[in-house]
């Protein structure tokens, strides 16, 4: 069924990414609008959530669409037994946009083939997080100054984390340089790495972690290992600690390099790091909303133009 579904990045133009960084840009200049009075926004979370949930109720708000969905599913009759096919179905009858977080690899991809309604990915196992993906690019835009030829370094969990392979996809337009950094447990997936050089993408390996390794990070992108993602617990202890990053690591750090974070943390970045010039992961929390707003927005088939030409501005 064809809609304006966002499942994944992957295959969006540059052209389109910077238009929708421009749109992520209005936004913020103006959050508050009344652009989507009377419009429907479904936040269907099969799986634990807190910013990408709230950032998207927010942006949804924020631009005078109302919210339904729900946070837990055992509140749903998935309970009963109903199927993904039937939730969507059902929850399409009352929205107008479903956003839709899910623990299965493939759930966004297979609810957008069905549903009358355009679906967001917002997570779909250790698979896409293309929003998260765009409010990455617009904080590494708003640091940059540009998307171009940047040395961005990936940290952590690079086997589950979803965030880093969609950064990965979308970043192949812009010329990037990518060094990975994790153990041989969480490394990068073959399939990223046969994707980086099918796409000409420059890529390094290392598993040390140091103030040498990261000299000359432009952005460095710290990730938590994933509990949840894992089987074997004995595993997860054994990696769950092996990528710290402390405050006397920076030292050589360039003066423009920037640290982001998908969030939550746990204890990969040292709390004193929160202090310094290079932290932008709260910000980049709060370029959240704008850039979902922009996702919203274009998939409910509002264009740049419609922003910009809006008069329900709210002071």
């Amino acid at each position: 069924m064809e809609t304006r579904s966002l499942v994944t990045i992957a295959k969006h133009s540059k052209e389109k990414l910077l238009y929708l960084i421009e749109m992520a840009q209005e936004f913020e200049r103006h959050p508050n609008r009344k652009i989507l009075d009377g419009k429907i926004v479904a936040t269907l979370f099969f799986e634990p959530s807190t910013r990408t949930r709230l950032s998207f109720e927010t942006a949804a708000n924020r631009l005078g669409a109302k919210v339904i969905g729900f946070a837990d599913p055992k509140v749903t009759s998935g309970t009963k037994g109903e199927t993904l096919k039937d939730t969507i179905m059902m929850v399409s009858n009352y929205a107008d946009i479903i956003v839709m977080r899910h623990y299965l690899e493939g759930a966004a991809q297979y609810a957008s083939e069905i549903s009358p309604v355009p679906i967001v990915n917002a997570g779909d196992g250790a698979n896409q997080h293309p929003s998260q993906t765009m409010l990455d690019l617009y904080s590494i835009y708003k640091t940059q100054g540009t998307l171009e030829n940047l040395n961005i370094y990936l940290v952590g969990d690079l086997k589950y984390g979803r965030t880093v392979h969609s950064i990965i996809t979308a970043m192949r337009h812009f010329n990037p340089t990518f060094h990975f950094i994790a153990p041989d447990e969480l490394a990068m997936p073959d399939y990223y790495k046969m994707y980086c050089k099918e796409n000409n993408i420059k890529f390094y390996e290392h598993q040390d972690f140091d103030a040498n390794t990261i000299a000359d990070a432009d952005i460095l992108y710290m990730t938590r290992v994933q509990r949840e993602r894992f089987t074997d617990l004995e595993e997860y202890e054994r990696v769950k600690d092996r990528y710290l990053l402390k405050e006397d690591m920076l030292f050589r750090a360039r003066h423009n390099m920037k640290i982001l974070h998908p969030l939550p943390r746990v204890n990969e970045i040292e709390y004193s790091i929160d202090n310094t010039p290079y932290a932008y992961y709260f910000q980049q929390a709060r370029n959240g909303l704008y850039a979902r707003q922009a996702l919203i927005c274009d998939a409910l088939g509002i264009t740049l133009d419609d922003i910009k030409k809006d008069k329900t501005i709210i002071a």
